[in-house]
């Protein structure tokens, strides 16, 4: 059975595309460049979600412990805690919540300084992910663009985006399409973390709001897509998984690059929805 034409879906969408597609189950699978080290803007979110949970099933912490952000601690960003202007006190469930379904950047740093950096990537290596590592907070992530660029957002002009380091791959947060699938076929499978941490963390995924990127290819009521987002400049990306009404269900990891420095490409998006269809239309056949 040929291969879809991912190269002409992407180019009619004005991206380079990378995807990668995985039966959960029976493990077969499709690729397109599935292996290439790309930045993961907010998927980092999701190994991070990992190592949380794992801590948390360690003992060494209570997800319903309640903290306290205050202005100090926001990192910028559109939604969530970081959008807002009071101090606010909530539990560390609540922030991971935040994290996944809305991408709230402040949520991400606050769990991220109780997990570390150091427990993420041991994780990661541990799992056998040696294409994915988390170097770098969402603030970070913001003040390297500025810093890079010579200013702030946004980032149009072509010379900016050649400039900026969260684009490389070396010198971010990263991964591969293969290992966010893996990733979160880990989590569906009961492997990633105990069973209850599994089985909140898929009703997190599920819970996400954004329409327009993996959700957006699979229209029906009885397909349940579950995932996580990640935007930076001219890249947009979602690894997540498909569930159908059968008891089959497939992880897919699809990121793009644009050739336009427009902030707004539905084609773009579109595209990412279009591809896991493509993908996982081939494993059903």
């Amino acid at each position: 059975m040929s291969l879809p034409d991912f190269d002409a879906l992407f180019r009619g969408a004005g991206v380079t595309g990378w995807l990668y597609a995985a039966d959960i189950d029976s493990g077969h699978e499709v690729g397109h460049r599935p292996d290439e080290p790309l930045p993961t803007a907010s998927m980092f979110k999701v190994p991070l979600l990992v190592a949380l949970c794992r801590q948390a099933d360690a003992g060494l912490f209570d997800l319903s412990e309640r903290v306290t952000v205050t202005d100090a601690d926001r990192s910028p960003g559109p939604t969530g805690i970081a959008a807002m202007l009071d101090d606010v006190t909530i539990s560390l469930r609540d922030l991971a919540y935040l994290m996944i379904t809305v991408s709230d950047n402040t949520s991400a740093d606050v769990l991220l300084g109780r997990v570390g950096f150091e427990a993420v990537n041991d994780m990661l290596a541990a799992f056998g992910l040696e294409g994915t590592r988390v170097t770098q907070t969402c603030r970070q992530l913001d003040d390297a663009m500025s810093a890079d660029a010579g200013h702030g957002w946004p980032y149009l002009d072509a010379e900016d985006l050649a400039r900026l380091s969260v684009l490389d791959p070396a010198r971010t947060n990263r991964s591969t399409p293969r290992e966010l699938a893996r990733l979160f076929a880990m989590i569906w499978r009961d492997e990633a973390a105990s069973a209850e941490s599994c089985a909140w963390m898929r009703g997190v995924f599920n819970m996400q709001v954004w329409p327009h990127r993996l959700a957006s290819g699979f229209p029906y009521d009885d397909v349940a897509v579950g995932g996580k987002t990640g935007t930076l400049p001219t890249l947009r990306g979602e690894s997540g998984v498909v569930e159908y009404p059968d008891g089959r269900r497939y992880a897919v990891a699809v990121i793009t690059r644009s050739f336009s420095t427009a902030l707004n490409q539905p084609r773009a998006d579109a595209a990412i929805g279009t591809a896991a269809r493509m993908a996982v239309d081939h494993l059903r056949r």
